[in-house]
């Protein structure tokens, strides 16, 4: 996701999890090193979800900052602390689902 990289979130991956959850189409997981740099990330996505006319079901965590949850419906925008991440390991939790190419998303 472009908003992400541009406000230099870290280890971007999306994973496709239509297969395996009822949650969400997709799961995009990035970290970042502090809890401001957590919130730029955050506010970026939502500024610019919001500018292409889709609606932010919910954000949670954010008053923490260590794990941000942002349910946009198809996909799930988690932002983690790199010890956060690290410790919760979604990538291990839902390895069954597909990593998806974000290669040509991120170029600009």
């Amino acid at each position: 996701m472009k908003a992400a990289d541009s406000k230099h979130a870290q280890d971007i991956i999306a994973l496709d999890v239509r297969e395996i959850s009822l949650l969400a189409d997709y799961f995009l997981i990035c970290s970042a090193n502090s809890e401001r740099q957590i919130n730029a990330i955050i506010d970026e996505i939502v500024e610019k979800e919001e500018e292409q006319g889709v609606a932010i079901k919910r954000i949670e965590g954010k008053d923490g900052a260590k794990w941000v949850l942002i349910d946009l419906g198809d996909v799930i925008v988690h932002v983690f602390s790199t010890s956060e991440r690290e410790f919760y390991n979604l990538e291990k939790l839902w390895s069954d689902a597909p990593l998806v190419d974000l290669n040509a998303w991120l170029v600009s």
